[in-house]
């Protein structure tokens, strides 16, 4: 299912002119090699491209080129057609292993012989007698490689360039690549699970690169290297058997995919993708900027009247694409397991449903916005962050307890007992910054909106929805919502009493306040009398009338001790109380 999805969409890149045709793929190339009828090389041209603002080191430029040969190791040597790094076409590297290096040159003179022999045309026999009259030996003197050694030695990638053109566009060139590429190999005659039809499987997959954490050389999405994984006496991909085009096509869309980087999500350890039937990217950066608060032209408010118009199944127009929420969307979490790839999840849909399930997601994370929140609707990365400890060298959320949550989004369904669990494990833990005591901590927006839209996806009877609300719900008797609303009075109380404490109530009793009432909340009361008596007559009136009305819906003793879900009332009755204070205090 994953690999014919991703054919697919090669297919329709390779329509629209994105992605190269099997047998050839984009290339990054920093240098071209400039040679004459006999051979010889005559300049070396730089010809990355420098940043548009003149910062930053030139970049590669990309070039459509043969595409290089799957399986290259350090001692495995496999030539690539008419471009390659200095070892391959130099005879010379940076290694210290001069042997290697000439004998992949020499792999490589005696693979270009082998296509180009018979070939009638200028350009061929050019670059034939450049590998025959090439000495590695003194390779390191020729004066065209002087200013430019040293990078090249570093591993860049070059191209051979002939009476003012490119070797790889000559016509008679690209027939013999052409053919060399489709008739090569010899794979078992196997019937392709991914096409339907028989014909020799590639045995080994070209390497995806770009997946966060793995491999920068490139890993496998299907790859088998050990006899427990193998059957019927087959060896390496052929356990799973994938045609040469196939293999070819779903590899060359993975890593079209994992370029785009604008257009790519991260969650914890998993590299998330997105794509759409018909190959058109606007879909991928409206997911992406509604999952992920990804940069873009359109007003947070645009942004959510598109949604809704799409819940409505109506199209939008967004960055000049009409947005069809008929169309059939895909989402692959991929991630790093050592050489290989790990597949977190795979989801496939219609646009517009998956965009319904975003929205009923936002609207179920919908609560009061501090003054100082900027966002006007919360990024996963904002939820995920608020289950980590910022003081942690490693701030990366649970790999695990990320990918659930973002397939129990895009799914619709309750979402995982592991993100309340490490939402309620940081309130409970943390403390205040004694560097930053006015920056927000154990009740945040983040972790307030995390309870609300848990218990309102996974209903239960000591967690009411009258307590479940976008902002304070004044008319609510559930006792520990109002004990949380109580808890926040009292420490309004103590810092009217003393402006300026940097250590209040919730540093000291908020953890137990909210899971022993009993034992915390008469000391809390007695020591707030105490704190009245500093203030004017004013506020002292208007405080007692507020605890007057709150302890007024309690019972007669506070309760020994609360559940969970009781606690996650208390804490939102607390977040509720704290907010409708603070946006009166602005509205003053």
């Amino acid at each position: 299912m994953i690999l014919q999805a991703l054919v697919e969409h090669y297919e329709d890149l390779a329509a629209q002119g994105t992605l190269a045709h099997p047998g050839w793929s984009d290339a990054k190339i920093s240098y071209a090699l400039y040679i004459n009828d006999a051979g010889e090389l005559e300049q070396v041209a730089d010809i990355r491209k420098i940043p548009e603002d003149g910062k930053g080191k030139p970049k590669p430029q990309k070039k459509r080129l043969p595409s290089p040969p799957t399986g290259r190791t350090s001692l495995a040597i496999k030539p690539t057609f008419l471009w390659d790094n200095s070892k391959y076409l130099l005879g010379i590297d940076n290694k210290g292993k001069a042997e290697q290096s000439i004998k992949s040159f020499q792999g490589s003179r005696d693979f270009h012989h082998k296509l180009l022999d018979d070939v009638d045309s200028l350009a061929a026999q050019a670059v034939l007698a450049f590998f025959d009259r090439w000495d590695p030996g003194t390779a390191r003197e020729h004066p065209a490689l002087a200013d430019k050694l040293e990078d090249i030695l570093a591993g860049a990638n070059m191209v051979f360039r002939y009476n003012g053109a490119f070797l790889q566009d000559d016509p008679r060139i690209q027939e013999v690549w052409q053919d060399h590429y489709d008739f090569a190999g010899d794979g078992l005659e196997l019937l392709c699970l991914v096409t339907g039809q028989k014909g020799p499987a590639e045995p080994v997959h070209p390497s995806v690169k770009g997946v966060a954490g793995a491999q920068s050389s490139g890993a496998a999405l299907v790859s088998f290297n050990g006899d427990a994984f193998c059957s019927y006496g087959r060896k390496q991909s052929y356990n799973a058997p994938t045609s040469k085009y196939a293999a070819f096509a779903y590899t060359s869309a993975l890593n079209h995919l994992l370029a785009e980087r604008d257009y790519v999500g991260r969650i914890g350890d998993t590299t998330v993708l997105f794509w759409a039937s018909g190959g058109q990217r606007a879909y991928q950066s409206f997911s992406v900027a509604s999952l992920f608060g990804a940069p873009t032209a359109y007003s947070a408010s645009d942004l959510q009247k598109m949604m809704l118009d799409l819940c409505q199944g109506k199209s939008v127009l967004f960055e000049e694409t009409q947005l069809d929420p008929s169309t059939t969307f895909y989402v692959l979490g991929l991630s790093p397991n050592a050489a290989r790839l790990s597949v977190r999840f795979f989801l496939k849909n219609s646009f517009g449903a998956f965009i319904q399930n975003i929205q009923a997601h936002q609207e179920r994370l919908e609560i009061v916005r501090p003054s100082f929140d900027k966002f006007e609707t919360l990024p996963l990365w904002k939820l995920l962050d608020a289950t980590v400890n910022q003081k942690s060298r490693d701030k990366s959320p649970s790999p695990g307890m990320a990918g659930e949550t973002f397939r129990a989004i895009l799914n619709n369904t309750p979402y995982p007992a592991s993100l309340l669990n490490g939402t309620v494990l940081r309130i409970r833990a943390e403390q205040r910054d004694k560097d930053h005591p006015d920056k927000p901590f154990k009740m945040t927006r983040e972790r307030a909106a995390i309870l609300k839209a848990y218990y309102l996806k996974r209903p239960h009877s000591d967690m009411p929805k009258e307590v479940l609300t976008v902002s304070l719900n004044p008319d609510s008797t559930n006792i520990p919502y109002v004990l949380g609303r109580l808890f926040s009075v009292l420490e309004a109380i103590q810092s009217s009493a003393n402006p300026g404490i940097n250590t209040t109530i919730k540093d000291k009793y908020f953890n137990s306040a909210s899971a022993t009432p009993s034992r915390v909340f008469p000391t809390l009361i007695n020591l707030a009398q105490k704190h009245l008596r500093k203030l004017d007559k004013g506020w002292s009136i208007s405080y007692s009338k507020q605890l007057t009305e709150l302890t007024a819906k309690l019972e007669e003793e506070f309760p020994d001790r609360l559940s969970l879900p009781q606690q996650g009332a208390f804490q939102l009755g607390y977040y509720h109380q704290t907010q409708a204070r603070y946006q009166k205090k602005s509205l003053e």
